[in-house]
């Protein structure tokens, strides 16, 4: 008799098990099918980008995408909409950049080039020098102060093209452009250039963030095209005295206040426990910011609107969050973490989207063996819509600061190839993004919200 009632208790527990994994699957599908027949997200990027542009931290557009996102979170009818003040830096490019290889042989050449986010300027008269030609931060240390004194130090050591995960061998590459301008100056450069971190061989200059060390004089950074790089390279070989000229205006100014953009539907069971699904609303000036990060926002907002109008009242509090300052500062995400701590506030999950409108693979989690294993457990549901990439390690950088707060945090990731094509430069446009590709994506975010309120971690 035990064993007949063992075995209907299981037979039980399969035939529930099934039951909700296929109530999971009929959600899923209408989430999806929500977003691909009346999602809005498409409409809510064209605006952010054509209209309004890019959006660097402490400028007018960036303003004017705060209050812009936050009128269509407003307008959708969330339960609240809050503006979260932080104070965020305020750097300007000014004109634009100059930079001129100077040959004896072939005479002058303008190289595409465009200056570091928080790099100074090198001033009217700009900067002429020789150059010296690096592949790694080590190997600038192990040339030391005689060699480097007085010269313009070119980094150029490439993306790795062999790493199918192109966020590998952009991680792989870009602590040159991030802390080679403190490094060099500590030996006595006088000026960086840098090669623009992308595997494409073309005469697109890519922008991005430099930090430097304040124990170090400050000097120029600029970031040429990898064409340009290639030219440069190739002609200190023939000319090893060669001269580059490098002019750039850019500067610092004062900090400036700016805001975190909020939108939330209130949770049913526990409105005190919030799930956060977000991107970072500023972006490079040098273009639309589409794929950085103006797809993250919208998918964001994307995923409220989806839950509103299939009716899903979450169990937990549901927040859209648009983050000011990550390209250069990670301002609002600091801002955020401290809050949710000063508050109390337990947040039982964050999805940052930073990695393009491009077709979803799937998501990384950062934080407890328990949660990857449940969010594995989830993959079948996913394999429908072609999401089948679950992996341990990594999340996004605005959400990384309430890791401490012992947050399971995840990033979603789409498809990486041509990411590095369009990053950090004039063309991260409008026009580079899919409107499906892009929707799919949110929907595929909204469903990930969806299992981890109704099901937990």
């Amino acid at each position: 008799m035990r064993k007949i009632i063992l075995l209907s208790l299981l037979l039980q527990g399969f035939v529930f098990s099934a039951f909700a994994q296929e109530s999971d699957s009929v959600t899923l599908r209408k989430i999806y099918s929500e977003v691909l027949l009346n999602g809005e997200c498409y409409q809510t990027l064209d605006y952010l980008c054509n209209e309004i542009g890019g959006r660097l931290a402490g400028s007018p557009q960036a303003a004017a995408a705060v209050e812009y996102t936050r009128q269509v979170m407003e307008q959708y009818g969330f339960d609240t909409v809050f503006l979260q003040p932080v104070m965020v830096p305020h750097w300007v490019r000014g004109e634009k950049e100059s930079v001129k290889l100077l040959s004896q042989k072939k005479g002058s050449m303008e190289v595409p080039s465009i200056a570091l986010g928080n790099s100074v300027g090198t001033g009217p008269g700009g900067i002429t020098a020789g150059v010296i030609e690096v592949q790694s931060l080590d190997q600038l240390e192990k040339l030391g102060k005689k060699a480097v004194e007085g010269k313009i130090v070119f980094f150029n050591r490439p993306m790795d093209p062999t790493h199918i995960t192109t966020f590998r061998a952009y991680g792989g590459a870009v602590d040159q452009r991030v802390f080679g301008a403190s490094k060099a100056a500590a030996l006595g450069a006088k000026a960086v250039l840098v090669r623009s971190m992308t595997t494409a061989h073309d005469d697109v200059p890519h922008t991005g963030t430099l930090r430097y060390d304040e124990a170090q004089p400050k000097i120029p950074a600029i970031a040429i095209s990898t064409n340009g790089a290639n030219a440069l390279s190739a002609l200190l070989k023939s000319e090893p005295e060669l001269k580059v000229y490098m002019e750039s205006h850019c500067e610092m100014l004062p900090d400036v206040l700016s805001y975190n953009v909020v939108g939330q539907l209130t949770g049913t069971e526990f409105p005190n426990e919030y799930i956060v699904v977000g991107g970072h609303l500023d972006a490079w000036d040098n273009g639309d910011g589409a794929h950085d990060d103006g797809s993250g926002c919208v998918q964001s907002i994307e995923v409220l609107r989806t839950f509103k109008a299939l009716g899903i009242r979450p169990r937990h509090s549901i927040r859209a969050v648009m983050y000011m300052n990550e390209e250069n500062g990670l301002r609002g995400g600091l801002e955020y973490a401290a809050q949710a701590k000063a508050r109390g506030e337990k947040h039982v999950a964050a999805i940052e989207s930073d990695s393009g409108g491009f077709s979803p693979l799937g998501f990384t989690h950062q934080g407890s063996a328990a949660a990857t294993a449940t969010l594995m457990s989830w993959k079948p549901l996913f394999e429908p819509y072609n999401v089948f990439s679950f992996t341990a390690g990594g999340s996004g950088a605005d959400i990384g600061p309430l890791e401490d707060q012992g947050v399971e945090l995840f990033g979603f990731r789409p498809d990486p190839q041509r990411y590095f094509d369009y990053h950090h430069t004039a063309i991260d446009t409008f026009d580079k993004v899919s409107k499906r590709e892009l929707e799919l994506g949110a929907a595929t975010m909204a469903a990930l919200v969806y299992l981890i309120d109704t099901k937990g971690l």
